[in-house]
């Protein structure tokens, strides 16, 4: 892992970068960020994990969808994690309602990608292989749960993704209805809508 060589090709690319070696350092550096603007998370682990809605929702106008609050596509910060990121400089998510990526792409005038050092990949296609066999079968695992039977790869009328049925442990290709293995997004830089797009990198493990 080359933190150095990291940020050097995030800022190539025209990311802002920041690096915390804790989630607090971060969080409060997000709170000062967004005081007194209207913001919205995209489903995210590792901002649970950091309990950054709690500290951020006194100083600004907040809304999660995981708390009850309906998502928003039209805030003027949209914060996020990613599913991984590549030493070479691309941030990788995988979705499959769409509605996590989408804010990254349009909307929003600031994308803040919050990551601990977990998420980090050599190249992108090491990037592209951890979003796939580690990340979204985490997160189908935590959102569909354990299932009776072998790993196999399902067709279309199983509803249930075929990494659940394995504990979440690699991608199988399914094609379950219930797949979150819908589309995956690459940002080889800012999209030229946004004023800012900001990789925030904490030195911890974070989320999947």
């Amino acid at each position: 892992m080359d933190l150095t060589r990291l940020q050097k090709n995030f800022e190539l690319h025209g990311f802002s970068y920041r690096y915390f070696e804790t989630r607090s350092e971060a969080a409060a550096y997000l709170a000062q960020q967004t005081a007194g603007k209207f913001v919205s998370f995209g489903g995210s682990m590792t901002l649970d994990e950091m309990n950054l809605y709690d500290i951020l929702k006194p100083h600004a106008d907040v809304h999660w969808h995981w708390k009850g609050d309906g998502y928003v596509q039209d805030a003027e910060i949209y914060i996020t994690s990613a599913n991984a990121i590549s030493e070479t400089g691309e941030v990788v998510n995988i979705d499959g309602a769409g509605n996590r990526v989408s804010a990254t792409l349009y909307g929003p005038k600031q994308v803040f990608f919050v990551c601990g050092i977990n998420k980090i990949a050599p190249d992108l296609s090491a990037a592209i292989e951890r979003a796939q066999n580690i990340a979204a079968p985490k997160n189908a695992w935590r959102l569909f749960g354990n299932t009776d039977g072998d790993a196999v790869c399902v067709n279309a009328d199983d509803p249930v993704p075929a990494c659940t049925k394995a504990g979440g442990d690699k991608c199988y290709h399914c094609t379950a209805p219930n797949s979150i293995c819908r589309a995956i997004v690459i940002h080889q830089g800012p999209m030229r809508s946004q004023e800012r797009c900001e990789l925030i990198l904490i030195g911890e493990d974070l989320g999947y």
